[in-house]
């Protein structure tokens, strides 16, 4: 799909306090990628809006338009292609493949169980009476997670232990170290734990709270004409 953004420049449209945004977020900012941001309130129901949806017809964030005006959504998707050709992305296919597993791995058992039990006890805790009974099924499968994530960085410092800090690694981290706020405790999971700090300490790192502030964002690296 071919959108208009800022000619030129990459735009990631995103939301503040998601994961899934924070992850391409981050990756723009280690890689020095002059990047443009634009903010969509999801909650306001800016994502189903006709001016968004004509950007992003699915009426999902985040979403990337790039320099050459390719739209992508999905946050592992972006990501990938943010990080071709850089050291975020493993040159080895066996490597690759390495990070995929565990980047499919995030989204289909980390993230659909933090993502909701986080979603409605502390974006919209007033809803929280709602879901009574998923939120423990949420942190179970959450908890069932973070143990097997527990059991690879005993034995490895990230994702992809022969290559090192990886896209795979900004992926997992996007809800995994929200996990407290989804009402598990990562006390629970000392390597994982020990793992987020190695990722907070990687360079260029900034934080969920901090990356979408205006500090931070946007970088627009573009000469005037």
């Amino acid at each position: 799909m071919h959108h208009a953004g800022v000619p030129g420049v990459t735009t990631l449209y995103a939301t503040r306090g998601s994961g899934n945004s924070f992850k391409p977020a981050l990756a723009l900012r280690q890689l020095g990628i002059p990047h443009d941001i634009r903010l969509v309130d999801v909650l306001s129901g800016e994502t189903r809006a006709s001016s968004f949806l004509t950007i992003n017809p699915l009426g999902q964030v985040p979403y990337l338009v790039d320099a050459n005006g390719v739209g992508l959504s999905q946050s592992n998707a972006i990501l990938w292609h943010i990080a071709e050709g850089s050291h975020l992305l493993p040159a080895r296919p066996a490597e690759r493949a390495q990070m995929l597993q565990w980047m499919f791995f995030e989204q289909t058992q980390l993230e659909p169980g933090i993502s909701p039990a986080r979603f409605y006890t502390v974006i919209v805790p007033d809803r929280e009476h709602e879901f009574a009974r998923e939120i423990p099924q949420w942190r179970s499968k959450a908890r069932t997670a973070l143990a097997i994530l527990n059991d690879h960085f005993a034995v490895s410092d990230f994702v992809v232990p022969s290559h090192g800090y990886s896209i795979g690694d900004i992926a997992l981290y996007g809800y995994g170290h929200l996990a407290s706020e989804a009402g598990v405790d990562l006390a629970d999971f000392a390597h994982v734990s020990r793992w987020i700090r190695r990722v907070e300490n990687t360079m260029g790192f900034v934080s969920l709270e901090d990356i979408f502030t205006p500090k931070y964002s946007p970088i627009m690296a573009v000469e005037a004409a």
